[in-house]
Order: structure tokens, then sequence, then C-alpha cells
């Protein structure tokens, strides 16, 4: 039986096709490259002093189903960047995330901090349209790419002044990274395959991501204890989820997180 990860990856090499149907590959890669190159502004923005924190504009997931019923995305982003956002993480999966592209690209267009295209990114037709679209930064999981194709796909991305963020869960994971320069890696407390969290798991591995490259801890992050425990770590930045998404006062959340509540 396959796993939950492979499901969806499999969902999306079929939407992929059918997107290509109405734009060609060779269509959306020009458009790609007609647009002025970036200057890596989601990597700038995470190398800034103190821990960036990188929020997330999400309704649903496979783990919790409907997690917001109410979703005004444009004022979420807004929020978030109000509340001293990094970057913001938006997703555009359909199917379980409930996600669109034109939420990334109306995001995008309405704060000035920068985006990454939250998907599972399986085909380079999806790091061009990420850009079309107005994303800064592009994911890439690792245990979904073959490690010649993570290579490309960095290539793509950098070539076009977009960053990659690499996720990974395991040790073998983060050393196909290395491997490859990747020079931001996000390791993930939730596993992929069945969406358990282990909220430990990116302090076990933070020594061998070392400290030639920004890293991100992923998932799992629900309040001020856990940050000072990934500062304490010196991780780059955290992206949250479901914690900001449930909060209905943004910046007073981020605020929690950050210094603990008053």
């Amino acid at each position: 039986m396959p796993n939950i990860l492979e499901t969806i990856a499999q969902a999306t090499r079929d939407r992929v096709q059918k997107e290509k149907e109405c734009v060609s590959l060779e269509t959306m890669k020009a458009q790609a490259y007609a647009l002025e190159k970036l200057d890596f502004p989601f990597e700038k923005a995470l190398r800034k002093d103190g821990v960036s924190f990188i929020c997330e504009c999400k309704q649903a997931s496979p783990s919790k189903g409907q997690i917001v019923n109410d979703f005004p995305y444009l004022e979420i982003a807004q929020a978030y960047q109000k509340a001293g956002a990094s970057a913001i993480s938006v997703l555009t999966e359909p199917q379980w995330f409930k996600g669109k592209l034109s939420y990334l690209k109306e995001i995008s267009e309405a704060v000035s901090i920068p985006c990454l295209r939250k998907d599972f990114t399986i085909d380079p037709y999806m790091i061009y349209q990420a850009r079309v679209n107005g994303a800064s930064a592009v994911l890439f999981i690792v245990t979904l790419l073959e490690k010649e194709q993570l290579k490309e796909y960095i290539e793509i991305s950098e070539s076009l002044g977009m960053s990659a963020l690499v996720e990974c869960h395991d040790q073998k994971e983060v050393e196909i990274a290395k491997s490859v320069n990747a020079k931001i890696i996000g390791v993930n407390n939730r596993n992929l395959k069945n969406f358990d969290v282990d909220s430990c798991n990116c302090l076990r591995l933070r020594e061998a991501v070392g400290s030639d490259c920004l890293f991100v801890a992923e998932s799992g992050v629900k309040n001020h204890q856990d940050v000072l425990a990934l500062e304490k770590a010196k991780v780059d930045a955290i992206l949250i989820g479901e914690t900001m998404m449930l909060a209905d006062d943004k910046r007073q959340k981020l605020k929690e997180l950050k210094y603990g509540k008053n």
C-alpha cells in the first residue's frame, strides 16, 4: 500500500501533466526567464540576525484536515508581515492542502517579504511556474527526488535567482542535501510518510546539517519553549504553519512565540 507522500506525489504528477496541456513547458520556461532575475531575497531574509520566522498560509492538511474554515489569505499574509515574519510559505497543493497558485501570486503582490512556494515539486515545470507566480523560493523534498534531479532543480532555481529550501527528515537525506551543496536545509519534524511528528527530530539532526548552510526547523513548533530550544541549537529559521493559522491575533501569537507571554 503506498504511503501518503507517494499518493500526493502521484496526484501532483497528474496535475502538472494537465497544466502542461494548458501552458507548455517551453512557454512557462520562457515566461520565467523573461522576468528580471531575482537576487535571492528569501535566503537574504533568513540570513539576518536572530531567528527568522517563516509563517505559513494554509487552510488544510492531510494530517489535520480542514484547519480553518475562514481563509482571508491576503489579510493573513499581511498580518504575518506586520507581525515581523521574515518570509511567507504559501501552499499551492490543491487536493490535500486546498492551496492554489493564485494564492501565491496574489500574496506575493500584496506583501514586500519573500514567498516560498510550498508544494510537492516533482517536475522542473513547477519551478518556472513558481517564479511566474511570484515565488522567491521553492521547496524540494529529498525523499521525492533522485540526487541528480535534486541537483538539477537547485541549479534551475538559482539560475532564476530563487532559493531552494531542501527538506530532509533523517541523516541520510541530510547527507544527500549536503552532497548537492544545498544552501538552505530544512529538517521536518513531521514524517511525511505517515505524518507523525517528533519535535526533537530537527534538534537531533542539527549537528549533521552543520553551520555552512542555513538551517530551517519545520513543523511541530507550538510555543515559546519550543522556540527557545531551537534558538539554543542555533537554527537560522523556523517554519510555522498550523500554530499561526489557528491564532486569531497573528501579531500577538508571533510575539508570544518569540518572547513568551508577558
